[in-house]
This record gives C-alpha cells, sequence and structure tokens, in this order.
C-alpha cells in the first residue's frame, strides 16, 4: 500500500519496498511482506551459492540452474509490480581468476535472461569491485542491446571520504584530489561505468544510504543522475528517547529530497532496535506511542519512512499544473515567423500573476507620468505591441482605473487570428472610445502620434531568445524621448547543470541538429552545479547611436570545493527584468516571480558531456549573433576541456526575423 497520501502526488515514490534473502517459496515472500505494508519486494532470482562451473547436469545432460521459483507460481502482474531482481553479489567480471570471470558472465546473463523471461521491470546489479569495472561494464552494455523495457540499477554507496589507502581504489576509477589527500568517492565509480555502457537510458542507480552522509553539494549531483531507488538499513537509524527508529535531520532532508525527484525508498537489513512486538510505530511525530501489534518486523521503519512521506506539504497548484512538463523537451516559440494557436493564447493567459505584475508596473508608470492635480486633464498614450489576444490590453485598462488616469490605448497585433479575438474583445468590453486595433507588424506601422508608455510581452526564456530587442528597437521610434517602456530592461542568464535524462533525449534523435538546439524545459531532475551568471542585458528604449544587439560573454563558473567531480551535460538558461522601476518579472531561481508558468528555463544542450575535477572551474562561451533574416546562439566550453563551438552559423537552430 502506499505510503500516504500527498495532494498532487502520483509518482512512484509513494511506494516502499524491502529487501529480501534468497527463498524458494516466492508467494510466501511475497504475501507475508505486502501484507506487512510493503508495496514490492527486492529479492534474489537465484541461490545464492550457485555456481555456473560446478553445476551438475541432470540425466538429460542439461543444467537446471536454481531459480527462487517458477515462473507460473506468480501471476505476470506480480512479478512485473511486485518484485524487483536481486543479482547474485558475489559476481565478479573483472577478477583476476579466470574461472571466477567465466562464472560471473555465464551468472549473469543467465539471471538478467530469467528477470526478462519474468517481465520484470528492474533488476539490481551488484556495485562495481574496488579493482575495476570495465568487463563488468561491457557485459551489461552488451545485456542492455537486448533487454527491451527492463531497467538495470546498478547499486553504489551513497559515499564520499578522505583517505583511501592507494592501493584502494585502482587507476580505472578517478579520485578527487583534497587537501586532506585522495578521496574515494562512489561517483566515480558510477560515472566511469555509465561512460562504458555509452550512457544508455535503461541503465539507472540505486543507492544504499548509510548512517553518515557526504555534504549537501555532493549529494546534490546525484539528483541530476538516474536515481531509481534509494536503499535504506536499518543501521542508519538512530533511536528516540521511546526506543523507536527515527532519522537525522539530515537524513529526513535527504528522504524527502528523493520523495520529490520521484525516486522509490527501499528498507534492508533487520529488527536493530528493541520494540515490543506488542507495539507498532504510528505515523505521527518522532516520540512514538503503544499502538496495534506488529505485522512485519521492520514495520517501525516503514511507518516511520511513511511519515515523512505525508508530513511533506501538498505540491502547490502550479507543480500539479506542471508536472506533464518535467524533463520534456520544447522548441521555443518563433512568435515572429509564427502565428501562435488559440491554445497557446489560453494557456499564457491564465498566467494571472504576470498580468498582475505588468498592471503594477502600469500603475507606477501612470503615476509617475501624470500628477494627481492633472488626472482628470491629460490622457496618456499606452501602446501594446504584441497585443495578442488582449490580456496586456485589459491589465493597462485596469491599472488607469485603479490609479484614476484617462487612457488612449493602441494595440498593435500581426496575427490576423488574433486581431479578430481582439476586435471581439473590445466590442464586449465597450472599449470603443478607448482602444485602437492595429493590425500590422510593430516594426512596419507607422504610429499617427508618439506613445508615453510601451508595453510588450515578447520575453522568452533566456530574455531575448524571442527577439524582444529587435522588436523594440523597430517599435521605439514611436515612443516620445522621455517615453517608458515596460519592460525597461531584462538579463539572461546560465548555469552548468547535470541533466541525465535530457542528454540521453537528445542523444535519442542520433543527429548533430538537435544537440545544436536550445529546448524550453521544465527542469526536475537536474543538478544545478553552480550559482547562475549573467549573460546578456539589453535595455529599453536604447539609446545607443548605432544599435547592435550582437553579444559575447565568457564566464567561468566556480564549483563548491565539497561536490566532488561533476559531469556537465548542458547549461540551464533564465532570465530576470525589470518592468518598471522596483517590479520584476521573471524565472532565475534566486528570485523568481512566485506561481508564475508562463516560462519554463532554456536547455542548452552539450554533444558530448564535460567531465569536471574537483576544484575545477569551467569556463563557457555564449555568443548571440544576428543576420539579416535570423538571431542565434553559438556556444562552447574551453576549460576543463574544450568542446566544440555549438551551432556555428546557425546551422542547427537559429529564430527567423
Amino acid at each position: 500500500m502506499p505510503l500516504g497520501q500527498r495532494a498532487g502526488d502520483k509518482s512512484e515514490s509513494r511506494y516502499c519496498g524491502i529487501e529480501t534473502e534468497f527463498n524458494d517459496d516466492m508467494p510466501q515472500v511475497l504475501h507475508q511482506n505486502i501484507s506487512g505494508g510493503f508495496d514490492f519486494v527486492v529479492a534474489p532470482l537465484i541461490d545464492p551459492s550457485y555456481r555456473p562451473s560446478s553445476a551438475k547436469n541432470d540425466g538429460n545432460g542439461t543444467s537446471v540452474p536454481p531459480f527462487a521459483a517458477s515462473d507460473l507460481i506468480l501471476s505476470p502482474s506480480q512479478w512485473s509490480s511486485h518484485v524487483v531482481g536481486k543479482i547474485s553479489s558475489w559476481i565478479d567480471l573483472d577478477s583476476e581468476n579466470a574461472e571466477l570471470r567465466r562464472d560471473s558472465e555465464d551468472a549473469l546473463k543467465t539471471e538478467i535472461a530469467w528477470a526478462s523471461h519474468l517481465s520484470l521491470q528492474a533488476c539490481i546489479l551488484p556495485p562495481p569491485r574496488a579493482t575495476g569495472c570495465s568487463n563488468y561494464a561491457r557485459t551489461v552494455n552488451q545485456l542492455l542491446q537486448n533487454v527491451s523495457n527492463m531497467q538495470l540499477w546498478i547499486r553504489l554507496p551513497l559515499e564520499q571520504h578522505e583517505a583511501v589507502e592507494d592501493d584502494a581504489i585502482d587507476t580505472n576509477f578517478k579520485t578527487s584530489v583534497s587537501s586532506g589527500g585522495r578521496m574515494f568517492d562512489s561517483w566515480e565509480w558510477w560515472n566511469t561505468f555509465r561512460l562504458l555502457c555509452e550512457h544508455h537510458n535503461q541503465l539507472c542507480v540505486a543507492l544504499d544510504i548509510l548512517s553518515s552522509l557526504p555534504s549537501i553539494n555532493s549529494i546534490g549531483r546525484w539528483f541530476g543522475e538516474p536515481v531509481r531507488a534509494a536503499i535504506i538499513h536499518t543501521n542508519a537509524f538512530l533511536t528516540n528517547a521511546r526506543g523507536y527508529p527515527c532519522l537525522s535531520k539530515g537524513h529526513q532532508y535527504l528522504i524527502k529530497s528523493f520523495f520529490n525527484h520521484t525516486i522509490q525508498i527501499i528498507l534492508s537489513g533487520n529488527l536493530v532496535h528493541d520494540i515490543s512486538q506488542e507495539r507498532i510505530l504510528p505515523a505521527g511525530d518522532d516520540n512514538h506511542f503503544e499502538g496495534l501489534p506488529i505485522r512485519h518486523a521492520l514495520r517501525p521503519y516503514l511507518d516511520y519512512v511513511a511519515y515523512l512521506y505525508q508530513s511533506m506539504d501538498p505540491l502547490p497548484e502550479q507543480e500539479r499544473f506542471e508536472i506533464g512538463y518535467r524533463d520534456f523537451l520544447q522548441s521555443p516559440l518563433q512568435p515572429l515567423m509564427d502565428n501562435l494557436e488559440a491554445q497557446t493564447y489560453e494557456t499564457f493567459e491564465k498566467d494571472t500573476v504576470k498580468y498582475t505584475q505588468y498592471q503594477r508596473a502600469v500603475c507606477k508608470a501612470l503615476l509617475d507620468r501624470i500628477p494627481d492635480e492633472k488626472a482628470t486633464t491629460s490622457t496618456t498614450v499606452l501602446m501594446v505591441v504584441g497585443a495578442g489576444r488582449g490580456p496586456l490590453v485589459r491589465a493597462s485598462l485596469q491599472a488607469a482605473e485603479e490609479t484614476g488616469r484617462k487612457l488612449k490605448v493602441y494595440a498593435v497585433e500581426k496575427n490576423p487570428n488574433a486581431v479578430v479575438t481582439l476586435h471581439s474583445l473590445v466590442k464586449l468590453e465597450g472599449w470603443e472610445n478607448i482602444v485602437t486595433i492595429i493590425s500590422s507588424d510593430m516594426r512596419c506601422w507607422n504610429a499617427p502620434e508618439k506613445a508615453d508608455i510601451l508595453v510588450s510581452e515578447l520575453l522568452g526564456s533566456f530574455d531575448d531568445n524571442e527577439l524582444s530587442p529587435e522588436c523594440l528597437d523597430g517599435a521605439q521610434r514611436f515612443l516620445k524621448p522621455d517615453g517608458i517602456s515596460i519592460p525597461s530592461s531584462y538579463t539572461s542568464y546560465l548555469q552548468p547543470i547535470t541533466t541525465t535524462k535530457l542528454y540521453n533525449d537528445v542523444k535519442a534523435h542520433k543527429d548533430l541538429a538537435h544537440f545544436e538546439t536550445a529546448y524550453v524545459v521544465k527542469l526536475h531532475r537536474v543538478a544545478r552545479l553552480a550559482p547562475p551568471l549573467e549573460v546578456f542585458t539589453f535595455t529599453h528604449p536604447n539609446c545607443s547611436a548605432s544599435i547592435n544587439n550582437e553579444r559575447y560573454e565568457k564566464l567561468r563558473f566556480e564549483i563548491p570545493a565539497d561536490t566532488g567531480s561533476t559531469l556537465v551535460h548542458g547549461f540551464a538558461g533564465y532570465f530576470d527584468s525589470v518592468l518598471y522601476k522596483d517590479v520584476h518579472l521573471g524565472i532565475l531561481p534566486s528570485k523568481a516571480t512566485p506561481n508564475m508558468f508562463s516560462w519554463f528555463p532554456i536547455f542548452f544542450p552539450l554533444r558530448k558531456p564535460i567531465y569536471v575535477p574537483a576544484g575545477s572551474p569551467i569556463e563557457v562561451h555564449m555568443w548571440r549573433c544576428c543576420a539579416a533574416t535570423k538571431v542565434w546562439y553559438e556556444w562552447c566550453v574551453s576549460s576543463p576541456l574544450v568542446s566544440p563551438v555549438h551551432n556555428t552559423n546557425g546551422r542547427s537552430y537559429w529564430v527567423g526575423l
């Protein structure tokens, strides 16, 4: 049964599993643990004492491995929904012993084939040995080419510590260097293994959670990796004043972070707390009290995990709306080349927070523009350029009503389909004497009079990627010399990220063009490796004698020293804009406008992920290039490794003028 109810959360993190020992009575194992409150079991598929080389042939000359059970004793849905296979832990494909290597390879292939026959959704592989993993990874990669839907979760400890003996880790595993000497980092094992397996999208991770944890920055790397499960050992639990298990604050924070990233919890080990079998752990707080009889030896630990899940805040309404967009690549809009569809307009118009901010900005501009004594005699000319179906027109008129100012509005829109809706809106609201609709491209229209205020919503996820600078530079000719532009300025930001999910999605296209395209995406399973840095800034009106919207910026990102080594799959882009004075709008994580969903971050992928050793900075170059008919970005990395310049001459991705 699920850990509990959390409003808005329908993810797999609601289900908790348990690691079991080998037992050839699988129906009993499943019944005991499912009735005990667990949702699935992690069970060995074969007797751990079995070795292929010592197996005896039966009378027919065939060898029958001692599997835990026939496929017939459970229904296909039970195998698929309630059992995760556990591959034998003795397997060592990189052993110096040739017989052990052969046995290991035979056993691994046999167990994976059996798991595939049972239609299991996943199998947990034993961790690599300290002596290396090349042959192990090669064999796993071979198997991955032949399994259809099953995932392979390689088991790794969540561990990073100093003072490892030089001969404890083979040179196949890179080690981070710290002031205290060599550092063991299990992430290095994972990185080596997945590189050998070519970033296969069915290769995932199951993390063993120990009693001690690495730093928050070190842990943070894993949220960009394909972690599917966290295995918590009972000896990682503390004991509260009543003798019941609980977790440290650090472990609690980690488990809740796992829940937020759709990572399932698996409990492992034996009952190590002296708890009366006539009591049960309630899903309340850390101070536990008497209850019902315990049905399962590990029920106190399960109930504590359930308590942590149930104590989490409900998913905000915005997050519920965006769940379907998580880590889903979308091509950015081309608003100048293409006319938006009604459905797109409708989605953006539902973002009331954005238009509230615009209304605040117009209010402040009107109050600054017209003093109270002239409020009834002076009329402000306001032009909405790129009016769409009229939300900014409405926000501007509401601002005029709120401030008691008189307004004359020009609504300029190039999309003839949206103009039809604009005319209907003006007629419906009775704005005929206030609003004039102009069906034209703002860059071509000749205004009959100058505007006091110019309002637009042409910003993209990377501020200028929907050509706001080019549009507003063309429209500012009908703004009075002392006129106000809303927005008045905007800045783009860039941040290195680990995101195996997005990298694999881009790689699946098997071409260069998709690696040189920027995508709009609701980032979820990502690791943000360093604070965002400013890239390009644009100000309006642009008072430069010679307007040039080409830009170049070199950025140097410093990754926190305790993070360890990382792999950069690309860069997340954000924007922050000043609408007017202190009224801001943006998606920069540190000061994002709350509950606004009109923009997701932009993602600039790298053709080949960049390995960044611990303590090394990342140097990135970003260009904004302009030509007569298009604008495009180019980007590259120059340190610690050199990447090709992506999207040269806009060969793969551009925004049409």
